[in-house]
């Protein structure tokens, strides 16, 4: 089956996957607790790829998602599976998704108490695990700047468990202009800061907003300052003298743990 195999081909080849993801098309999920949440979100599954000694507990796995769920199924030794792929870190199982069109940021907000704004988030890894907490923390929706990394990336879901799946999320192409339009709909921007003139973030999760839109920041760089300008607030997580800033994903867990609670 040449052609259900050459979406997992397309890992093997940096030049084919970024034709791939440039054009939109499908994503791949790995993993078989990726590939359960998978099964359970509204994204098509196109067809699923699995080593002999996983080919049970992905059968089962199909069966429990009912009959509307009936995509094919590779089964291949694992060493073949590995030269498909060009990777040994598949966990057995692997699938292919079709891509749904990104939704308006008006519709993912709309009833939204709590969500994540990124922007310029290029690790998969970080991007991955800030879905897993927004999920962990009861946060809403995520809405990405047009820098921040796709966050649909096989890494991204293997990260996540799958919660970037189940975590409502799309652009905000309008960057940061864009931004307004929360505030119109809202939202307090709350940024979140090493810088040490910010306010605690103890401070707004002792009375925090009705609504709250967290702005968080690359790795290093953080918010630029044109987004820091265009918050209402501005807030830090204490931290230990010496230490220059947390990891984005752990400094977004804190955040969303402390607002969560409210």
């Amino acid at each position: 089956m040449p052609d259900l195999l050459d979406d997992y081909t397309a890992l093997n080849d940096p030049v084919r996957r970024r034709e791939v993801e440039r054009r939109g098309s499908f994503f791949i999920v790995e993993g078989l607790l990726a590939v359960e949440a998978l099964l359970g979100s509204p994204y098509p599954v196109r067809s699923v790829l699995v080593t002999e000694s996983k080919e049970g507990a992905v059968r089962d796995l199909l069966a429990g998602a009912g009959a509307n769920v009936d995509p094919p199924i590779l089964v291949r030794p694992d060493d073949e599976v590995v030269a498909i792929t060009g990777f040994g870190f598949h966990r057995g199982v692997l699938a292919s998704a079709g891509r749904l069109p990104l939704a308006a940021p008006a519709a993912v907000v709309a009833g939204a108490r709590r969500i994540a704004v990124l922007e310029g988030l290029n690790d998969h890894e970080n991007l991955g695990a800030l879905f897993r907490n927004a999920a962990a923390f009861g946060v809403d929706a995520v809405l990405a700047d047009p820098t921040t990394a796709d966050p649909l990336y096989r890494r991204s879901v293997r990260v996540s468990l799958g919660h970037v799946l189940r975590v409502p999320w799309t652009r905000l192409p309008d960057w940061p202009d864009g931004l307004a339009s929360l505030r119109a709909a809202g939202f307090v921007l709350v940024a979140l800061t090493p810088a040490p003139d910010a306010e605690p973030i103890a401070t707004l999760a002792a009375d925090p907003p009705a609504r709250v839109a967290l702005l968080l920041g690359a790795e290093g760089p953080g918010l630029r300052d044109t987004t820091l300008a265009a918050a209402d607030r501005r807030v830090r997580i204490p931290i230990a003298p010496g230490v220059d800033s947390l990891n984005v994903a752990t400094a977004a867990a804190i955040a969303f743990h402390r607002l969560a609670h409210h």
